[in-house]
């Protein structure tokens, strides 16, 4: 009888002795998973995020080529050559004053006074 009791408490822990071990395997799992699910939504919104920035920064290129492609068009015309030329560098045609305005004010009046009181005298 002895040993039936201990053939049968044998049994009873061979039994129950793979649970433990089988809960432990479910939970590591589990964490993995888990991990894994976090780090690879983290990358996904990483991702998102930097196509969002450069999409914004294409869009930008984009308006900046058409605006290039505008001013090629226009540098190739010599009435706007020549306009761009007299506004941006102060260029002027014989017998005309340049008076450049900033903010209301007259600026650079003074000088062209001076220079056309040079022309005078030569």
């Amino acid at each position: 009888m002895a040993i039936s009791k201990r053939k049968k408490s044998k049994k009873k822990d061979n039994e129950y002795g793979y649970v433990p071990t089988l809960i432990a395997a479910i939970v590591f799992f589990i964490v993995v998973l888990i991990s894994t699910i976090f780090t690879d939504t983290m990358q996904i919104y990483s991702n998102k995020k930097e196509t969002a920035d450069l999409e914004t920064k294409y869009n930008l290129l984009l308006e900046e080529e058409a605006s290039l492609r505008s001013e090629v068009i226009k540098l190739h015309d010599p009435d706007y050559v020549a306009r761009y030329a007299r506004e941006k560098f102060l260029y002027s045609k014989d017998g005309e004053k340049i008076l450049r305005i900033v903010d209301g004010k007259v600026v650079g009046e003074e000088r062209v006074q001076k220079e056309d009181k040079e022309q005078e005298d030569e």
